[in-house]
């Protein structure tokens, strides 16, 4: 899916649209010892309407972030199209539209015992079912053309905060007063997955797209142990990657004015690319045309290939996750961070036989909060 796609699944998502309808909606409470303690599955417009708005609100969180951060498709492996595989599980559970209370049964053991969680969740999944109409060659949707049914399920996993004892305020008493019941309150999640994708206007289902709300540390056992897809590499991942690539690439030229104007040239790339609808990308190819304008030497160019094969797999690294939003220099006892824009203020320069930083002073200064 790329970001025009996944735009449109976001923007028809909502009880307003007329393209879109909810079926059947499963829930689930799983404790600490991945006990299934409760489940249930309604239609979801029998549904307590400010119950369902909840509900809706986190399902749709599972479609939100960042395309190649918070969001991720997966391809499936081979292996997993056979009989107990995940992909062929998903089809089956997509079928049933969520209406089969023994597939739904074991859809819920998959997710306890495969998904690593450090308390207990809840599970939302819903059926879900989106018109797709056809559009014309200017990309303009024809409303009388024929439509054809996205069928989908989207499922949120939400961590559940136990709160205890402790003092609130009584309106039955009006006063302060000790609680001593426990109260289970479903967060926001921090996982979930669309099966099948929405790819070229139709379901694909070869690859399921995922959802980390801390891209950063991402809940892998989702996707290896549950989806059984090769986990692909986090943002943090990606830009460190990047970096000893950088660094074995050019070696001793590598210095201030190289590392911020490649960072700035990929910044630019990411920018001049905001409209297009996938994620911009650096391969080995990209990388040689950046580091060719830096003016880094044919004979260290060469070994592009090779360090970019042995570091990635010829895999290609995600832009946005390899700019720095802030160039950071330290020395020992000393860190300077310099913002984007003012990159061109600092300079290395040697004086008096020794290698030093050298910032202009062009605006006021101050020191710890103080103007000097």
């Amino acid at each position: 899916m790329n970001k025009k796609e996944i735009a449109e699944i976001k923007k028809n998502f909502s009880d307003q649209s007329n393209f879109f309808t909810i079926g059947k909606v499963l829930r689930a409470f799983i404790d600490v010892e991945k006990n299934i303690v409760y489940k249930d599955t309604t239609l979801y417009n029998l549904m307590d309407s400010e119950e369902a708005e909840l509900i809706m609100e986190n399902l749709k969180k599972a479609l939100s972030g960042t395309l190649g951060k918070n969001l991720r498709e997966y391809p499936f492996p081979n292996e997993q199209y056979e009989e107990d595989g995940s992909q062929k599980f998903l089809y089956t559970l997509l079928g049933s539209k969520l209406a089969d209370d023994e597939l739904n049964e074991a859809f819920l053991k998959r997710i306890a015992e495969k998904v690593e969680y450090v308390s207990t969740f809840a599970v939302f999944a819903a059926h879900c079912t989106y018109s797709v109409l056809k559009k014309n060659k200017m990309d303009d949707l024809e409303e009388d053309s024929n439509s054809l049914d996205y069928n989908f399920i989207l499922t949120a996993i939400c961590p559940v905060d136990l709160r205890f004892d402790g003092l609130i305020f009584s309106d039955e008493n009006q006063k302060i007063e000790k609680k001593s019941t426990c109260d289970r309150i479903v967060g926001k999640p921090t996982d979930g997955f669309l099966f099948p994708v929405f790819s070229e206007r139709a379901p694909d289902v070869n690859a399921v797209m995922c959802y980390a709300k801390n891209f950063k540390k991402p809940n892998i056992s989702v996707v290896e142990e549950f989806l059984g897809c090769e986990f692909v590499m986090t943002a943090p991942s990606e830009k460190e990657t990047f970096q000893k690539i950088l660094s074995n690439v050019v070696g001793e030229e590598l210095d201030y004015d190289l590392i911020t104007t490649v960072n700035e040239k990929i910044a630019d790339f990411v920018d001049s690319s905001t409209h297009e609808t996938e994620p911009a990308q650096v391969d080995a190819a990209k990388l040689n045309s950046i580091l060719w304008d830096c003016g880094i030497s044919q004979e260290k160019l060469e070994n592009i290939p090779k360090v970019f094969e042995s570091a990635t797999e010829n895999k290609p690294l995600t832009a946005a996750n390899l700019v720095e939003r802030k160039t950071v220099v330290e020395v020992e006892g000393i860190t300077v961070n310099i913002g984007k824009d003012s990159v061109d203020k600092v300079k290395t320069q040697e004086i008096g036989g020794r290698k030093c930083l050298v910032i202009a002073l062009d605006d006021s200064v101050s020191v710890n909060g103080l103007p000097v």
